[in-house]
């Protein structure tokens, strides 16, 4: 059989190509992240008092005109107006394109499926794809990456900012704008009140309703969970023959179905026997992991809200549990 990455294999590159671009993504935006414009923020009072007429969120677009009316009619304000603009369009535009590849990756990811639905690869299937070790790790990470994205931008980028920002980029590049698809952009990205601040509020179905944006395949994702729940696709565990390595082989891949059971979330709510399969294989011994470079989640605060989940995972912070795993921690460092 041809090898699945072989430039020659349609399928195989076709899907490469969209993971490559997945993790390029991810790069470009914890990159802007720290270029965000401060003034879009508007926490200081001299920035809403100067600016707070001319930077627009969402409601921008219940009433357009109205807004630019207002600018038109104060001359002062127009000309504050034309030196944002000048000082920031190159910063906007950049943004803008890191936002619109995030839509165009899953535009690209859903029109892959939808071929391989279809016959347009000869011999391959979603089911054929899936039993290649590559094609395997490919799909995997393919879904893993758009959720890791959508979880940076709102981590790094908070919601009335990129609201801003977009409205911004609109107002200042019209005619670019014009044949864009700004709408399935902003209805992607609009803010889903999540704050990275301590202390604050978790929203209601968060993240799962900001998953389900855009909708994905269902058995493409439920194939996806199916494989990262019993399969090692990185074939780690032979690398960590100790039973009490196995968290630590699997590490990665239980980064990667933390991220892909969001787009599933019946299986936290209410897949008793599943959850308490995958915290049994993945998450015995370790509940603060981490799913993307810098970016680690404590299970116990994640898991909060998913009765499935919850249940599943308090038999492994047992009390009894938890002093048997820092013993056993404490005797490996006093031998280290």
């Amino acid at each position: 059989m041809l090898d699945f990455l072989a430039e020659n294999n349609l399928c195989g590159q076709a899907i490469l190509r969209i993971v490559s671009c997945g993790n390029a993504i991810i790069a470009e935006l914890l990159r802007l992240s720290e270029f965000v414009p401060p003034v879009f923020r508007l926490k200081d009072k001299s920035d809403q008092q100067k600016y707070g007429d001319i930077i627009f969120d969402f409601s921008y677009f219940k009433g357009p005109e109205l807004c630019e009316g207002k600018l038109e009619a104060k001359p002062e304000l127009q000309d504050l107006d034309d030196e944002f603009r000048e000082n920031n369009i190159e910063i906007l535009t950049r943004f803008y394109l890191a936002f619109q590849s995030v839509h165009k990756y899953i535009v690209d990811l859903s029109r892959y499926l939808d071929d391989l639905n279809e016959g347009i690869y000869i011999q391959q299937t979603l089911e054929t794809v899936l039993l290649n070790e590559d094609g395997k790790q490919l799909l995997c990470e393919a879904l893993y990456l758009y959720g890791v994205m959508l979880l940076v931008i709102d981590q790094k980028i908070e919601g009335e900012v990129r609201e801003r920002m977009l409205v911004s980029y609109y107002r200042y590049s019209a005619a670019r704008s014009a044949d864009s698809n700004m709408d399935d952009i902003c209805k992607l990205l609009r803010s889903t009140g999540y704050s990275s601040q301590p202390g604050a509020k978790r929203p209601a179905n968060y993240p799962e309703s900001y998953f389900s944006r855009v909708p994905i395949n269902k058995i493409f994702i439920s194939m996806v969970i199916g494989r990262l729940r019993s399969d090692d696709i990185y074939n780690q565990v032979s690398a960590y023959p100790l039973p009490e390595h196995r968290s630590t082989a699997l590490a990665t891949q239980a980064a990667m179905l933390y991220v892909t059971l969001y787009f599933d979330p019946s299986i936290l709510h209410t897949q008793q026997a599943k959850m308490r399969e995958i915290v049994d294989k993945y998450f015995p011994d370790n509940w603060v992991i981490s799913i993307y470079m810098g970016i680690s989640v404590n299970l116990g605060e994640a898991w909060e809200p998913y009765k499935a989940a919850k249940t599943a995972l308090n038999y492994t912070l047992d009390l009894s549990n938890v002093k048997e795993q820092a013993s056993r921690a404490a005797a490996v460092t006093e031998r280290v």
